[in-house]
């Protein structure tokens, strides 16, 4: 009898401290939550993932911070999340280190992308062509002949998932530009701004402040539809750039080991916090959607930016 009462205590005991896990969707969070980007900030996945992040801890109860870790086209912000382990971090991104790494990446890639797992996509963004204010362009096909009339003297950059779209229609258009990788957006939008940097592909609301002072042009946006914000700038589409063309979403990815019961809370709550009318006047007031979706969604957002970015890479010259 003895024996059975402390095999039933041992039985309660694990029970118990299995309820207790950072797994477990009731209880969940019991620590510090951390949301990980790939974004230096100032950039558009900054700046969006501080606003959620202020909300997210609201409605959990518990401190929400956002860790930028720049660089090396996503893949340190993608190896923290993936290598952290307690349940309490989670990725905000764009498709570049589930999409174009492959690619950019092949053989080499430290980790494998579908070891994230989609929880919610967050945000619609416009994504923006930057050019200087001084370079005599006003659209892409004037940016080709310059780039080509000026071989040699022009260059590009971009956040992390520009590898996904502007390669291709570097090469479709005939002109080589050497990438440039920058850590801070600051210094890319200096550079823009003063002409040591001449083509620059990223959230319009990193450029929007600089092209509304006259500071750089942007001739261009990537989205299928022109933005709100800058109705009379085209899309790289209509511009008679279809290999341009590129949707950009950021959304929450997790490590495979959380489990589904936790992922769904998690989409629970950003759906709970898409209908914060403030929310979504601080994204629009920065050229940004706040659009929340499901996983599946997410899911299917991935995918067909892969199956895109396959289909280009096979058309584009070599």
């Amino acid at each position: 009898m003895r024996t059975t009462h402390l095999a039933l205590g041992l039985l309660t005991t694990i029970a118990l401290s299995f309820t207790a896990l950072p797994g477990n969707a009731q209880s969940w969070p019991t620590q510090v939550v951390k949301i990980i980007t790939p974004f230096p900030p100032g950039s558009g996945g900054d700046v969006t993932a501080r606003p959620l992040a202020e909300k997210l801890a609201k409605r959990w109860g518990k401190p929400v911070i956002v860790e930028n870790r720049p660089g090396a086209d996503g893949i340190i912000a993608a190896t923290a999340v993936l290598n952290s382990n307690d349940g309490h971090t989670l990725l905000y991104t764009n498709g570049g280190p589930l999409t174009s790494n492959l690619l950019a990446h092949a053989g080499s890639l430290a980790y494998n992308p579908d070891d994230l797992l989609p929880v919610a996509a967050a945000a619609e963004v416009y994504v923006a062509i930057g050019v200087p204010a001084s370079l005599a362009t006003s659209s892409l096909s004037e940016f080709v002949a310059q780039a080509r009339l000026k071989k040699g003297q022009f260059n590009w950059s971009g956040t992390p998932g520009s590898l996904d779209y502007v390669p291709g229609f570097l090469k479709r258009a005939g002109i080589d530009l050497p990438r440039v990788p920058y850590r801070e957006v600051s210094m890319a939008m200096q550079d823009l701004s003063q002409d040591r940097l001449q083509f620059y592909a990223a959230a319009l609301a990193t450029q929007l402040p600089m092209a509304q002072t006259g500071k750089i042009k942007i001739i261009a946006i990537t989205n299928s539809q022109r933005s709100p914000f800058l109705p009379d700038v085209p899309t790289a589409r209509e511009s008679g750039f279809p290999e341009l063309e590129y949707e950009a979403f950021l959304g929450f990815f997790v490590p495979r080991g959380m489990s589904a019961e936790l992922r769904k809370r998690i989409g629970t709550d950003l759906h709970a916090i898409d209908a914060d009318g403030d929310l979504a006047a601080r994204f629009n007031a920065i050229g940004m959607r706040l659009h929340v979706t499901t996983a599946a969604e997410l899911q299917k957002i991935v995918t067909d930016e892969r199956a895109a970015l396959a289909r280009y890479t096979q058309a584009v010259p070599r």
